[in-house]
């Protein structure tokens, strides 16, 4: 496993304990109303990767099968708790790299990724193979904070970057060079409010791999 992907396994178990009282109530309610406005069909299977502590757990409806993975083992241990004592038999969580997963090709019919682009070592890996395992016809979800395209902004966010980087994550990605060199093909983009930090893309798999359904 390389260095970085130790590093940041270790500094979100060392995280666990305090993750949901932290960024828990934060992060749910964003999550939610993304869940919520797919409109999951009966009978959908569903890949979260990067689950963490299963913090999007109960946004998911019932009816769909959900598959949470991740590389931090007390994380999971606390979204296994979560299931556990909530009796939620369409969820199931497994220790598994981002960057190669262990499912085969076009097994999901919904991959998603919750503030994960920006954490794992190599994004464009970790797309794609959320395309890989993605059926034809079904959608791969990023919510993730981008590098704001302002220019005084941008510059003081990707001046942080080698700080951020120690601490797990990065914050000199940019979402216009990230979906062209990911090869992304993205049906929607989108923001919650006026004033969030945070984006969301949907993109849809065709039948024969992903092909840009707009302009961005």
């Amino acid at each position: 496993m390389p260095e970085i992907e130790a590093h940041e396994s270790k500094l979100y178990a060392e995280f666990a304990p305090l993750y949901d009282k932290i960024f828990g109530k934060i992060f749910y309610s964003r999550l939610e109303s993304v869940i919520d406005d797919l409109d999951i069909p009966p009978g959908a299977k569903v890949l979260e990767v990067g689950a963490g502590t299963g913090t999007s757990f109960p946004a998911y409806p019932t009816h769909c099968q959900v598959t949470g993975i991740d590389l931090a083992p007390d994380m999971l241990a606390r979204a296994q708790r979560k299931i556990r004592d909530n009796g939620w038999s369409h969820l199931t969580v497994r220790e598994m790299n981002a960057l190669d997963l262990d499912f085969p090709d076009n097994s999901f019919d919904y991959v998603m990724a919750f503030h994960v682009v920006t954490v794992v070592p190599d994004p464009i890996r970790m797309i794609a193979e959320a395309k890989r395992v993605c059926k034809p016809g079904g959608k791969i979800v990023i919510v993730n904070h981008f590098t704001s395209d302002f220019p005084l902004l941008g510059a003081l966010t990707e001046a942080l970057d080698p700080i951020t980087r120690w601490l797990g994550w990065r914050t000199n990605l940019r979402l216009k060079p990230f979906i062209k060199t990911t090869d992304l093909a993205v049906e929607r983009v989108y923001k919650l409010s006026k004033t969030s930090l945070y984006t969301v893309l949907h993109g849809r798999k065709a039948r024969n791999g992903f092909r840009p359904t707009r302009e961005l």
